[in-house]
């Protein structure tokens, strides 16, 4: 499966911990975010891949801001796309399970990688 990874300033420590973790197991990894570490706006980060999420219903997604609110709201105004906060593994499941969540959306501030 592939997946599609996007990130702001804030997520670029996390995006590369989660890349990695992902790659390890198999998963092919598109980047679509931040790699500098410098401010961007988030929206203009997070539009491509909800766009190609919204294109696309096979397609899967994790997106990364400092609290995960701001992109989770970018992405959710796409048609198709159900992003979820998830700050643990149990509502990573849960989002999935009952929501049909398509994007994860982590906070990156408040987890560790």
């Amino acid at each position: 499966m592939n997946i599609l990874i996007s990130n702001d300033h804030a997520g670029v420590e996390l995006k590369n911990a989660v890349n990695s973790f992902l790659k390890k197991k198999g998963y092919v990894v598109e980047n679509l975010g931040d790699n500098s570490g410098e401010s961007v706006d988030y929206p203009d980060i997070i539009h491509p891949l909800a766009k190609e999420i919204s294109n696309n219903k096979n397609k899967k997604g994790i997106i990364m801001c400092g609290t995960g609110n701001g992109v989770s709201m970018v992405a959710n105004k796409y048609k198709g796309v159900r992003a979820g906060l998830c700050w643990s593994k149990e509502i990573a499941e849960l989002i999935r399970k009952h929501n049909d969540a398509n994007i994860l959306s982590l906070p990156a501030r408040f987890l560790s990688s």
